[in-house]
């Protein structure tokens, strides 16, 4: 028996495959559109870049101002420890200008609390606590406040003929300001 011959089906047309015809427009719409994508991700990843270089700015800010902040703090920790014992160093100056020199009873009072005085401003030195004596030096409102105001005919306009009250340093920075009188033209 012969057996039939089997004819290969036809395939229908849409399923045949067939080159898609573009269109030059629809290219040029299409580059266009990519180049337009590559240039928006250029300009996304300038910004990314940007950021990162300012955010790791400002993290290097932070750090400067942290270890400045604890430098800072290590260096003036005293300052209001140091402030308090200022009225006590005040006190043995009074007490010292007040003691007569000439009696003999008061004579070794008075030698005590002047080596207690020396004391205790070699230890306020040693803690970087310095006292302002400013008396002939130019009136510095920064460092000086100005009590009175006196003529005179010996010291130059605007420079500090007498202090009332000691000021102070603590590692450079005013801890109390000199109370002083400044000289006018007289």
């Amino acid at each position: 028996m012969t057996e039939p011959t089997r004819e290969p089906k036809a395939q229908p047309e849409n399923d045949a495959i067939q080159p898609e015809v573009v269109a030059p427009e629809a290219f040029e719409a299409a580059a266009a559109q990519t180049g337009a994508e590559a240039a928006r991700i250029a300009e996304l990843e300038g910004q990314l870049r940007e950021m990162q270089l300012r955010t790791q700015a400002e993290i290097q800010n932070i750090q400067r101002r942290a270890e400045r902040d604890v430098t800072n703090a290590h260096k003036y920790a005293l300052e209001k420890f140091a402030g308090s014992l200022l009225d006590v160093v005040d006190n043995l100056e009074r007490a010292l200008s007040a003691a007569p020199s000439d009696d003999p009873a008061v004579k070794a009072l008075a030698e005590g609390v002047g080596l207690t005085h020396k004391l205790f401003t070699d230890v306020l030195k040693r803690f970087a606590v310095e006292a302002v004596d400013p008396i002939g030096a130019p009136f510095d409102p920064e460092q000086h406040q100005a009590v009175s105001m006196q003529p005179s005919t010996t010291a130059e306009p605007n420079t500090v003929t007498a202090v009332f009250q000691k000021g102070y340093t603590l590692s450079g920075r005013l801890l109390r300001p000199a109370m002083v009188v400044v000289a006018t033209a007289g």
